[in-house]
Order: structure tokens, then C-alpha cells, then sequence
């Protein structure tokens, strides 16, 4: 039987007197890939930023393996096993791609000033492993090409995978992914499909993605849940959300809908 990895209980938050997320409540099961779909301005990137805890729900709950996250501070959500990718590419662009990926090991770096500067055998023995596990993350993501190219001379593509690369060097159970996608011309797209999957069953982690490209989550998703202005409209496999009269509607207005 699978279990819920991520259960967010009937989130309320707003911002000026308007409510962004209205009691929404969805459960993530461990295991799967699990898109949060629906149009520009439904709430989508609000519900991970109460995830990543940049934001506070004014009610509600958000349990992770169990246990409330409501009051973990930002920088310690990766700590406990979340991973993150945003709309827009946070790399440094004057560092290499294989430095940018070995900032996701700083949480399992630790060690005093005194230690570093003498480089100790336990912190070369560390910054070994940590560079190993680097390297196979660069060759599970196909970015051997780019290792030590500069982040900023790279393509958008290309980009994008190393900022996934980041999050996985953090070595999350679970990640959050804000439209990985987008910008992507048909080749990348198929290619992040394949990624997507291979981290799902190899690295046996738990994604949860917002995506536009309707036919990229139709066929990678294992669920779905569709917001629509802060409220859930919908949720359940693809094939039921597809042909869904709310969804429809939603995305393409009542009149469209109505003529099929």
C-alpha cells in the first residue's frame, strides 16, 4: 500500500485582503510523479512556497512522512529532505556547472574554520565523496559536456538541468518542480521526460511538478490535482482529468467548452 509522502490539510492563505489559496487540500503518495496543474495565476508556485516554507499559511497544515512542517524556518525545508527547482534558473553564472552542483552538498559539509584550513584527513575524505557523488550526478544528467563551463556560457537547456542537478545533490526524498519544461524546445522536453522517470524509479525519489505542456504531464504524471483561482477543481489519474468539464473550462472558458 502506498503512503503519503506530502498531505497539505486545508491551506488558507491571502495576500492584501485576497485569498490565494482557498482550504486546499491534496496528498502526495510516495513513489510517484504528481503534477499541480491549472492557469497562470491559480495558486500553483503559493502552494511551494508554503511547502518551502517562504510562505506562512494563515490556517491549515502541510505534513511531510507524517509530520507538520508548519514551523520549519526556509533554509532548514532541505534539511529535511525537500528539493526545489524554480520558474526561473537561480545558478551563479560566473562558477562552473560542477561548482553550482557542489553547493547542494553544503548541508553535509560541516565543519569548523579551523579544521578547513588545515584540511584535516576527515575533510579531504569528505570533499572526496562529496565529489564523487557530483560526478554522478553530472553523469546521470548527461551534463559531461558542460562540467567545468561556465554556468553563464551555457544554453537555457543545458541550464535547466544543472539547476535540477542542484536540487538533487541536496539528496531529497521528495522535489518540487516549478516548470521544468518551460523554455524547452521538443528535443529537450523528450529528454527531461526520460530524466524525470529515471529519477522517479532509479533514484527512487517523489516529484511533484507544475507544468503547462498538458501532453509532457498527461504522459509522465501519475496523478493529478488542477487548481483553478486558489481552489482545487479536480484530481485523479490523466485519463480522468483530460476529458474533465471543470478543467476544460478552466483552461479554455465555458463557450469553448460548451462547443467541444
Amino acid at each position: 500500500m502506498q503512503t503519503n509522502i506530502l498531505e497539505i490539510k486545508n491551506v488558507f492563505i491571502s495576500f492584501g485582503g485576497l485569498s490565494a489559496l482557498e482550504d486546499v487540500s491534496m496528498d502526495v503518495k510516495k513513489g510517484e510523479i504528481h503534477a499541480l496543474i491549472g492557469p497562470n495565476g491559480a495558486g500553483k508556485t503559493t502552494v511551494f512556497n508554503c511547502i518551502s516554507r517562504f510562505y506562512s499559511p494563515d490556517r491549515g497544515d502541510i505534513l511531510f512522512k507524517g509530520h507538520s512542517i508548519m514551523g520549519y524556518p526556509a533554509h532548514k525545508i532541505a534539511n529535511i529532505g525537500i528539493g526545489r527547482t524554480f520558474q526561473n534558473i537561480e545558478l551563479f553564472e560566473q562558477m562552473t556547472v560542477i561548482d553550482n552542483i557542489l553547493l547542494g552538498y553544503h548541508l553535509y559539509a560541516r565543519s569548523n574554520l579551523f579544521q578547513s584550513m588545515l584540511f584535516i584527513k576527515k575533510i579531504r575524505e569528505r570533499e572526496i565523496k562529496i565529489r564523487r557523488a557530483a560526478e554522478d550526478i553530472i553523469d546521470f544528467l548527461d551534463l559531461q559536456p558542460y562540467r567545468v563551463s561556465l554556468v553563464g556560457n551555457i544554453p537555457y537547456g543545458v541550464q535547466k538541468r544543472v539547476e535540477l542537478a542542484r536540487a538533487l545533490a541536496i539528496r531529497p526524498e521528495f522535489i518540487l518542480l516549478d516548470e521544468p519544461a518551460a523554455g524547452l524546445n521538443k528535443e529537450e522536453t523528450e529528454d527531461l521526460y526520460w530524466y524525470l522517470l529515471d529519477i522517479k524509479e532509479e533514484l527512487k525519489i517523489t516529484i511533484l511538478i507544475i507544468e503547462h505542456d498538458m501532453g509532457f504531464i498527461m504522459r509522465l504524471a501519475d496523478n493529478i490535482t488542477v487548481l483553478n483561482y486558489g481552489v482545487i477543481i479536480a484530481r485523479g489519474k490523466p485519463e480522468e482529468i483530460q476529458d474533465h468539464p471543470e478543467v476544460l473550462t478552466a483552461y479554455m472558458g465555458s463557450e469553448a467548452n460548451a462547443k467541444g
